[in-house]
């Protein structure tokens, strides 16, 4: 019973924790009083369940238990009748779920919606996505603190201020209509990618893929390039996505370890998903306004039209992704754009990058940077300086299936001594 009330309380979590808590934000206008009402609700859930068993409508009931909860600490606050009267009468019909306004915007889904309403373009931009992502998607602190490579308490204080700016600039919480929907266009495809790369590579944790945040960023992607058809970036992610995605299947062995994309074996591949995202590439790209998306789309159609590791057009990934680095500026492209030119130009020419890029201190506590300099060394046969590269990377990694990665290749390095 106890494994089957926790298997409920997550699939709630993952249909419902958005809505809930965008549900009580409408209603309250308070950032921090939602997460913490649904949070409450949903560990109430876990011991109800346990006693009562599952209900019919889980995310109704668990709407109704934060909802109430909400009521009581408003009502110890005296924050006066019309709010109280505001959150009693939020919920529509029986379901517990907010009524969105869906004509206003044309957005034909709910989470959709709610991450063209979380993404307000009175916010930066980087907290725009942090706090859609903390808010809608339920991702925590330090998981969106290491998408943005910046340290756990820094990205806490820079949801602090969000959520501060919109409490005091008094910024509403609804869903904007649909002439106001392309300004905040950017913020949404960045929280689209975020998500899916949290889902395909996750930054901590036992799993490295977690397939249901995939599958969820892709389906709101394929929503989004319906109804924004003419938009090139749009189209853009939901190749990258699909090219990425195709790969899946072969990234782990059977034992759930990483394998290297070198390594994978290609007959794995979902040859129906490159050809879509190919496809998809090929009709953003015709509209001749490139940006970052249709370019890493590239990046990966490279990889995914190659027959072999042998065959594949590093000349063209360097260049893709020097074109990448004019566009956004990044230590990671800067680094990713090293690993193409080693496989180019061999891994001296690489090295000397990756190591240029180490001394400039930009990617601090990102266990790739060493990891790539590990290997960049064992392919120089300088077995000793790889080895402490390796040992480097495995400090930092946070994902078990990439430790035992890790810790493999030290084991191979230090065995050629």
């Amino acid at each position: 019973m106890s494994g089957e009330v926790e298997r409920a309380v997550a699939e709630a979590f993952h249909q419902g924790w958005g809505q809930i808590v965008a549900t009580l934000i409408g209603a309250t206008g308070d950032w921090d009083l939602a997460e913490e009402c649904a949070q409450e609700a949903f560990a109430r859930a876990l011991e109800n369940w346990r006693r009562e068993g599952v209900p019919d409508r889980p995310v109704a009931w668990l709407t109704t238990t934060a909802r109430n909860r909400a009521v009581d600490r408003l009502r110890r606050r005296s924050v006066g009748a019309a709010k109280l009267r505001d959150l009693a009468v939020m919920t529509r019909g029986e379901t517990g779920e907010q009524a969105p306004d869906a004509d206003a915007s044309g957005v034909p889904d709910d989470r959709l919606r709610l991450i063209f309403t979380c993404c307000h373009p009175a916010l930066p931009l980087e907290a725009r996505v942090a706090l859609t992502l903390r808010t809608l998607a339920g991702l925590t602190t330090p998981e969106i603190a290491r998408a943005f490579l910046v340290p756990e308490p820094a990205m806490a204080q820079r949801l602090v201020r969000a959520k501060r700016k919109i409490r005091n600039a008094g910024i509403p919480y609804r869903v904007p209509p649909a002439h106001l929907l392309p300004e905040r266009t950017t913020a949404v495809l960045g929280v689209l990618y975020l998500l899916f790369n949290e889902g395909y590579s996750a930054t901590s944790g036992a799993d490295l893929v977690r397939r249901a945040l995939t599958a969820e960023a892709v389906r709101l992607a394929r929503l989004l390039a319906t109804l924004m058809p003419g938009e090139s970036e749009v189209t853009g992610l939901l190749a990258l996505m699909l090219l990425h995605d195709a790969r899946r299947a072969a990234r782990l062995d059977d034992a759930g370890d990483l394998v290297p994309l070198e390594e994978q074996d290609r007959t794995r591949w979902d040859r129906g998903e490159i050809a879509e995202g190919v496809a998809l590439l090929e009709t953003a790209l015709r509209r001749r306004r490139p940006g970052p998306y249709q370019i890493q789309a590239a990046i990966v159609a490279c990889h995914a039209s190659a027959a072999s590791a042998a065959d594949t057009d590093w000349e063209q990934i360097a260049a893709l992704y020097g074109k990448l680095a004019d566009l956004t500026p990044s230590p990671v492209v800067e680094l990713n754009r090293a690993v193409a030119v080693a496989m180019a130009h061999g891994p001296e020419a690489g090295l000397e990058l990756v190591e240029s890029l180490e001394a400039s201190g930009a990617l601090p506590g990102y266990h790739l940077l060493p990891a790539t300099r590990a290997d960049l060394l064992r392919r120089l046969h300088r077995t000793d300086e790889a080895a402490a590269a390796y040992r480097q990377a495995l400090e930092l990694a946070t994902t078990t299936s990439e430790r035992r990665f890790l810790t493999r290749r030290l084991s191979e390095t230090t065995t050629e001594d």
